[in-house]
């Protein structure tokens, strides 16, 4: 009888255990930001990299603690309608 108990409280501990450590590997929420600009990539690098330092010493760290997602108009008149619409039905299929 000692035996039978004492093998129901070791199942019981490991079954705990693995719950918590389950709940420990729950994946962070991890914001996204839209970063939307009129020139293209190379253009724009160094404003795009002040950014990240910004965020960067508010905590946040591309990649880690949030994403980013980068459009350029390159130049096109009207194409930051198109990169809006992009982003914003990006945001919505990913949320739903």
């Amino acid at each position: 009888m000692k035996k039978a108990g004492l093998s129901s409280i070791l199942v019981a501990v490991v079954l705990l255990a693995l719950g918590v450590i389950a709940e420990a590997q729950q994946p962070k929420k991890v914001s996204r930001l839209g970063y939307l600009s009129n020139t293209d990539a190379a253009t724009d690098s160094a404003r795009a990299e002040g950014i990240r330092l910004a965020l960067r010493e508010l905590g946040y760290i591309v990649g880690q603690n949030i994403a980013m997602e980068y459009r350029y108009a390159e130049g096109k008149p009207g194409r930051n309608q198109e990169l809006t619409a992009e982003a914003i039905v990006y945001r919505v299929s990913r949320h739903w």
